[in-house]
């Protein structure tokens, strides 16, 4: 028996899963048209076991399917979290978390996203991270630490707001 734990969906915000229905379309259609061009090109330049253009755009047609087949996937285990059906009492996903830094005194705004929809840049953190995860389904006011690459970071929640629609 194994113990790995499986799910039959893949949380995700709205404008994630739009995001990611929107690469899936581009990339079927002139991701696979830029492909065709490539190896059309390349088979033009001659013998195709020499033909470094040639297995240039055949490794990149495999990056494009894989990829391709990882979107349906994706979309496929889907399961949206719309605002109405969010908690706001709670962090969670879909839900922008505002912390003071218990260390440092800064205060930080985090948007709870999938996986998929993650971009620390923006502030946007996935609810399978380190920070994401210890946020999950605690309420304003809360403390707590999470273990981060340079240490135990030690935050209070002081708002938590629904994400707007994308």
């Amino acid at each position: 028996m194994s113990d790995v734990t499986t799910t039959d969906h893949i949380d995700m915000t709205r404008e994630g899963y739009e995001k990611l229905k929107a690469e899936l379309v581009e990339l079927r259609s002139e991701g696979r048209q830029e492909i065709a061009r490539l190896l059309e090109e390349a088979r033009g330049f001659g013998d195709l076991n020499e033909n470094a253009e040639y297995h240039s755009a055949k490794e990149a047609q495999g990056k494009l399917e894989t990829r391709i087949q990882w979107l349906e996937y994706q979309l496929g285990k889907a399961r949206i979290v719309e605002p109405e059906d969010i908690d706001p009492s709670r962090a969670g996903l879909g839900t922008t978390v505002t912390l003071l830094d218990l260390d440092g005194g800064n205060s930080l705004s985090y948007t709870i996203v999938g996986s998929e929809e993650s971009d620390p840049a923006a502030n946007r953190i996935s609810a399978s991270s380190p920070v994401g995860q210890a946020l999950i389904g605690k309420t304003v006011g809360e403390e707590l630490s999470v273990e981060v690459p340079k240490g135990t970071r030690k935050f209070r929640i002081t708002g938590i707001s629904i994400l707007p629609p994308g």
